[in-house]
């Protein structure tokens, strides 16, 4: 029987992560629960879990910080709740390396549904299965999750890694916002155009090189975007 994919729920309100423990226990997860940042990475130095779904206000150490620590040492998925909506704070959250953002109060079937998105991309504990594109100046080995610009390591977050593999499958041609939000954070983001906003920026700073306008990452105004892993001739002036 394969492994039980596991769960850590970040939540100091109790009402919360009751109704998680629940409804995740149900659909076969294993799950643990902690009521900060702190005791969450105590839990998991013994304790690897495959997605964390984080609370952005906590005591002790919130959940910006939390999703800034995992990301210095982990890939792991990580969904972050919260009761604000605006648009600075999900840039926030995306910024500290939480890879999808859900507005409290939130209706579980989307949360489970977006739970299951991530999880699909997340390895599976055990796969080796090996790929690896090889496109213009990019070398990427997805079974590794390791990509190379110009000869050079670049360290992506989970969702940059997602996003750039897609881009790459589907080089030279022009992918949609929709298109590329129901790949990557699943069909009920379709509309989240700034998840991409800030995902695209965030691969720019690490793809692109100095003191140029993007080259890799092309915008196509009003429609979404181009990736030339060779290089755009001339790509003047874009903008995420």
């Amino acid at each position: 029987m394969a492994a039980r994919r596991r769960i850590m729920v970040v939540d100091d309100e109790p009402q919360i992560t009751r109704v998680l423990r629940t409804s995740l226990s149900s659909q076969g997860y294993d799950i643990r629960v902690a009521n900060d940042g702190e005791t969450a990475l105590e839990i998991m130095k013994d304790w690897l879990p495959d997605l964390v779904i984080t609370d952005l206000s906590m005591p002790n150490m919130d959940g910006l910080e939390l999703c800034r620590r995992l990301r210095s040492v982990s890939q792991t998925p990580i969904i972050v709740l919260s009761v604000r909506g605006e648009e600075r704070t999900k840039v926030k959250a995306l910024d500290a390396g939480a890879d999808d953002y859900v507005t409290k109060p939130f209706g579980i079937e989307e949360l489970l549904a977006r739970v299951r998105a991530h999880l699909r991309r997340a390895p599976e504990p055990g796969d080796v299965e090996p790929a690896v594109i090889q496109a213009g100046e990019f070398y990427i080995d997805v079974s590794a999750r390791k990509v190379l610009a110009r000869g050079k390591e670049v360290h992506l977050t989970p969702k940059e890694f997602d996003l750039l593999v897609y881009l790459a499958q589907h080089a030279g041609k022009v992918i949609t916002h929709r298109a590329l939000l129901s790949a990557i954070w699943g069909g009920n983001s379709t509309e989240q155009v700034e998840y991409l906003r800030v995902f695209v920026g965030q691969l720019r700073k690490k793809l692109e090189p100095e003191s140029s306008s993007p080259r890799y990452i092309v915008t196509e105004p009003w429609v979404g975007y181009r990736f030339e892993p060779g290089g755009a001739p001339s790509a003047q002036g874009q903008k995420s």
